[in-house]
């Protein structure tokens, strides 16, 4: 399959379960390569993760369902508890971090850039969600993208003893496609891209 059409069998999979039907290896060995192959400013390669599967996985999204019940009011609960039981439902999560430590480095290094590298940390890590989210549909695997940062990352650092300087940037579950969402409407390409000769 082509990157183009890989890239249009992406699409953010809501229902999803433990059943895959690709080795836990070949997930692994993929998300590894991606990491690896990912490009970073600087060859910087700030970009981390984090690969939780089985209780691990199932601890993250009982957490977070712990904490959205502090704040959302008890009428609106049984929505939130849905969405995130069908997250917690899947095989596993990716949760991805950038190491803060490397970035300020670079920004004591190279001060010139330093209004840049902030924003290229976070680019970097786009770049690496996006390919590992493409990198699973290629496998027959289904993901969505979440972010429950502010409300997780200090207990996610202790519970899972991730490393105090890599902050957290968002949460892939992933797992065996259940359901498959209609298509989305898409844009004019004339909106969206210019050619100039």
């Amino acid at each position: 399959m082509s990157n183009v059409e890989t890239l249009k069998t992406r699409r953010s999979f809501y229902n999803i379960n433990k059943d895959i039907r690709v080795s836990e290896e070949t997930i692994l060995n993929l998300i590894e390569e991606t990491v690896k192959y990912t490009p970073s400013a600087f060859n910087s390669e700030s970009q981390r993760v984090v690969v939780l599967l089985n209780e691990k996985h199932d601890l993250l999204w009982e957490m977070i369902k712990a904490a959205i019940k502090k704040i959302v009011p008890d009428n609106e609960f049984k929505k939130s508890e849905e969405k995130i039981n069908a997250f917690k439902a899947g095989y596993g999560t990716v949760l991805f971090f950038d190491d803060s430590l490397t970035t300020e480095a670079l920004i004591e290094k190279f001060p010139l850039y330093k209004a840049n590298f902030l924003k290229w940390a976070i680019e970097q890590n786009g770049m690496l969600q996006g390919n590992i989210w493409v990198g699973l549909s290629e496998i027959g695997i289904g993901a969505s993208l979440q972010h429950y940062n502010e409300l997780i990352e200090e207990q996610v650092k202790n519970e899972f003893n991730i490393d105090k300087s890599w902050t957290l940037q968002a949460q892939m579950p992933f797992g065996n496609i259940v359901t498959r969402p209609d298509a989305k409407p898409k844009k004019s390409l004339s909106e969206r891209m210019v050619v100039l000769k």
